[in-house]
């Protein structure tokens, strides 16, 4: 918790002046069964009217002045816990932005969406409750026993065994609570993981059936909540009854002992008022500070787990330049070179990648092709730097990216992913993702190369049209060629199209690659793709198989010596050979059998007529 309060500092004077004004409130509110005493002990007896209103109106003074504080104190409180929240949850998300896919796959979606949440709002709420009432709780404890001190020292002695008594019952509990806050808060996660995959994946959920098993394996995770948070609440509410009945018996013993001292002349009626209500202050404060150490050790064991995250740093190490980058590109240099490059993701047994080396010049269009789990996607990441190789090096014009300013190498890489992200907003504010700088005029030529002009054209408002979260009311060709334009519009040095157009007729398909390779300042493109159409036309195609590379070369070269490219390609069109030696087979055994019949026909029309010349003789 210590790490995040620096997210304070700029709040320094609100958290000064927050319990400063509720220390003058209890201050104000320790004065009262004085002036109770005071009543009861010279005004009563004495039936001094004037006395009584004088401090019943004193008591209302102080009543007022101690609300005006109390709510000052709460704004002040308020404001700096707010305010912290909102630095809080930016540093945060500022830090997750950083890390690399590495970490980002290591921490899980559910659980970063749960520090984001759930855990600041806890910490939020719980540095609220301590500025408003850490301090004033035990002031007023303390205070009223002081000022019980100074009523009666031995009837005060009851305090002094009582107050040790609720203390150890207090942090007894939250000793055990602060671990089982962290258990809970682990089961949420789980929970919201589940929830988070069933909401997501509710279509394929259905279309198999699959929703009785997926809600046994929920209400497994939800009772697994449940069972955790009620064991922990139920030590948690053991707090107010035990501190109930410590409290009340101080009040019989105090009662006892101030009846005998009464009865004896060494303190007054008023004076045991006065204790009474003291030890019902501190009965009250010490219900308010039990409830708010409930609340501390759910923020602790948040803000543990927050911290946690800010403990991770990115396995990429990241270069800044402060001057725009600049690389001199000498002519016939290769663009991009794999150097033997091999990729070994966290936590994995084997190398998704294994001894890549190829080049690439600058305009070449290169097709990647392999089975599923070849490696493909691990390839066309390696270039942004969305992961690092594990061994080799990759050169953008000559130059190691693991030297080169991230941000500005990002600018250069253009990449459509396999799945087509496209956020909540109008069709402009999505294409303009790419390049915030873009005009109507580049989103329109974007839209154009990309297939998806027609898109825009059939909607009411055109550009302004609003697309829902994730595109959820376009279709998946539509999705696929507006995340496209979205690339296309920051004309980048090298575009990655990582299976994009899998949702695309082959038409579509072919009019899109037709209209990138025909762009004025073409990329490089890295095409992706299962389908061979989509790649047959490229400069090089590098054939994966198990992570290496088992053929690089044209569509016509690999057709005759890549086994893998062969068995991808034959598998979606048919071999000729084949065709032709079937056509042929079929047309010489139709002939054969015509001829055959025309022989039996002739041959029984030949002895038919033999017969009759018989009959004649």
């Amino acid at each position: 918790m210590k790490h995040l309060l620096k997210y304070l500092k700029d709040y320094k004077k609100e958290s000064i002046l927050g319990p400063l004004f509720k220390l003058l409130e209890a201050s104000f509110e320790l004065m009262v069964p004085l002036l109770v005493a005071m009543i009861i002990d010279t005004g009563i007896p004495n039936q001094d009217t004037n006395y009584i209103i004088k401090l019943c109106i004193l008591m209302i003074i102080l009543g007022i002045v101690g609300l005006i504080c109390a709510i000052t104190a709460q704004y002040f409180a308020a404001k700096a816990a707010v305010g912290f929240g909102t630095k809080l949850r930016y540093a945060l998300f500022s830090h997750l932005q950083q890390l690399s896919f590495t970490e980002i796959d290591q921490i899980g979606t559910s659980t970063m969406i749960t520090r984001m949440t759930s855990d600041i709002n806890q910490v939020q709420s719980g540095v609220n409750l301590v500025l408003r009432l850490f301090l004033r709780s035990p002031f007023v404890v303390f205070g009223a026993m002081i000022l019980a001190f100074t009523i009666d020292v031995k009837a005060a002695l009851v305090f002094v065994i009582i107050i040790p008594l609720l203390l150890l019952v207090v942090f007894g509990i939250m000793m055990i609570n602060i671990p089982m806050f962290k258990k809970v808060q682990q089961s949420l996660d789980i929970v919201l993981r589940k929830t988070r995959e069933n909401l997501t994946g509710v279509r394929v959920i259905r279309a198999f059936c699959m929703e009785t098993s997926e809600k046994e394996e929920f209400q497994s995770s939800n009772d697994e909540l449940t069972r955790i948070q009620l064991f922990a609440g139920k030590i948690s509410a053991l707090m107010n009854p035990i501190t109930y009945v410590i409290i009340n018996l101080g009040i019989i013993a105090l009662i006892w002992v101030g009846a005998i001292r009464v009865d004896l002349g060494i303190i007054s009626q008023g004076a045991v008022v006065a204790l009474v209500s003291y030890m019902s202050q501190i009965l009250t404060e010490l219900i308010k500070m039990a409830n708010l150490i409930v609340s501390i050790t759910k923020s602790l064991a948040c803000a543990n787990r927050i911290q946690s995250v800010f403990e991770i740093t990115s396995s990429q190490e990241m270069v800044k330049n402060d001057k725009e980058e600049t690389i001199e590109i000498e002519e016939n240099e290769p663009q991009l070179q794999f150097n033997h490059v091999s990729l070994t993701y966290s936590q994995a047994g084997e190398e998704s990648l294994s001894d890549i080396h190829f080049s690439v010049h600058k305009g070449e269009t290169i097709g990647i092709i392999g089975g599923t789990g070849s490696g493909k996607t691990s390839l066309v990441h390696l270039i942004p730097r969305f992961y690092d190789a594990t061994k080799g090096n990759i050169l953008f014009h000559g130059k190691d990216i693991t030297t080169i300013d991230m941000n500005w190498l990002r600018k250069k890489v253009a990449v459509v992913m396999q799945k087509s992200v496209l956020f909540h907003g109008t069709i402009r504010d999505n294409i303009r993702f790419g390049t915030e700088e873009a005009t109507d005029e580049d989103i329109y030529e974007a839209l154009d190369i990309a297939m998806a002009r027609e898109i825009v054209d059939k909607k009411e408002k055109g550009l302004d049209e609003v697309i829902h979260q994730g595109g959820k009311n376009l279709s998946g060709g539509q999705r696929q060629r507006l995340a496209i334009a979205r690339a296309l519009v920051r004309k980048p040095e090298i575009l990655i199209l990582d299976d994009s157009s899998s949702a695309l007729d082959y038409a579509t398909d072919a009019k899109l690659r037709f209209a990138i390779n025909h762009m004025e300042n073409k990329p490089t493109v890295f095409i992706v793709s299962q389908r061979t159409t989509s790649i047959q036309h490229a400069d090089n195609i590098i054939v994966l198989d198990d992570g290496k590379i088992v053929g690089m070369g044209k569509h016509e070269e690999l057709l005759e010596r890549c086994s893998v490219y062969q068995e991808i390609y034959y598998s979606q069109f048919p071999k000729k050979e084949s065709v032709l030696e079937t056509t042929s087979k079929e047309k010489n055994s139709k002939e054969k059998n015509f001829k055959e019949e025309s022989w039996k026909g002739n041959d029984l029309e030949g002895n038919h007529r033999r017969k009759e010349g018989q009959y004649e003789k």
